[in-house]
């Protein structure tokens, strides 16, 4: 595959860059296309089915659930119970997840620690487990590759930027890029809850890390206003970004950095149409 595109933008006067990772794939793209590198490059018939968890907001979810449809795996998805709402949707990742073929299992809330605990056992050898948000350091392969393709674009800018739900593609990307400054803000928790997801990957986090601290403590998938607002000014820019996680990354990098920044898109669009649909409700 050639190497994504870099587009240019302005935002409340300022020039940044964009990673534009969104256009590999409607449904598997961003920082979950570079996370599933490697099963991506692995023959399908070395696989027959694919183990996840998580919400159903979630990005990676649509992700793996694309995968599976191309390498014609079986993917099992467990999740805590849907609301009434959710499950009468038409729009967003959890219909099109199903729709490409995901099998949706629901798990009580006072279980589903266990459960998900429990489902690493008796596992054949042509199952794989994918940990909530791609997780896992296998995804480091993929970060690599992107990390090269940045490397080799090379447009004159020291500093990236993605946000972090459990924090791999950042982590990766800083280990793989040590003469860059990668900016990141956590989307799920506070800044210490980020520190011990990455922590569980590697032994020390790279010191070319920088974490900016949110405004307030935002809690995912919850509506707020100013997100709102940020994902507008940005669409005004000609580049729409996910309603999950961009908003809470663009507002740190618009208080709290100066210089010409390179964001890595994350893709996840395919959301925003049951997310704008909670917000206009």
């Amino acid at each position: 595959m050639k190497p994504t595109p870099i587009d240019k933008i302005i935002i409340d006067g300022r020039t940044f860059y964009v990673k534009r990772d969104d256009l590999v794939d409607p449904h598997l793209s961003g920082n979950k296309f570079r996370k599933l590198h490697k099963l991506l490059q692995t023959p399908k018939e070395n696989l027959n089915k694919i183990i996840s968890y998580g919400g159903t907001q979630s990005n990676a979810m649509l992700a793996i659930a694309k995968m599976c449809y191309l390498k014609k795996w079986e993917f099992i998805y467990y999740t805590k119970p849907l609301s009434t709402s959710q499950r009468q949707q038409q729009v967003g990742n959890y219909f099109e997840a199903i729709k490409l073929g995901m099998k949706h299992i629901e798990i009580d809330n006072e279980l589903y620690k266990d459960e998900i605990a429990n489902i690493r056992f008796n596992l054949d050898a042509k199952t794989y487990i994918v940990d909530q948000g791609g997780a896992v350091k296998e995804a480091e392969e993929g970060l690599e590759v992107l990390a090269n393709e940045i490397r080799e674009q090379n447009i004159g800018v020291k500093s990236l930027a993605t946000p972090s739900g459990t924090g791999t593609t950042a982590l990766f990307l800083a280990k793989s890029l040590p003469e860059y400054r990668i900016y990141t803000t956590p989307c799920v928790g506070d800044v210490e809850y980020l520190k011990a997801q990455m922590l569980s990957l590697v032994d020390e986090l790279p010191k070319n890390l920088v974490i900016l601290k949110p405004k307030k403590k935002y809690h995912f998938a919850k509506l707020y206003p100013n997100f709102l607002d940020i994902y507008n000014k940005v669409l005004d820019a000609k580049i729409e970004f996910d309603l999950l996680y961009a908003p809470g990354m663009w507002e740190a990098l618009l208080e709290h950095t100066k210089e010409e920044v390179l964001y890595i898109h994350s893709g996840g669009v395919t959301g925003n149409k049951s997310m704008l649909a909670r917000y206009f409700k």
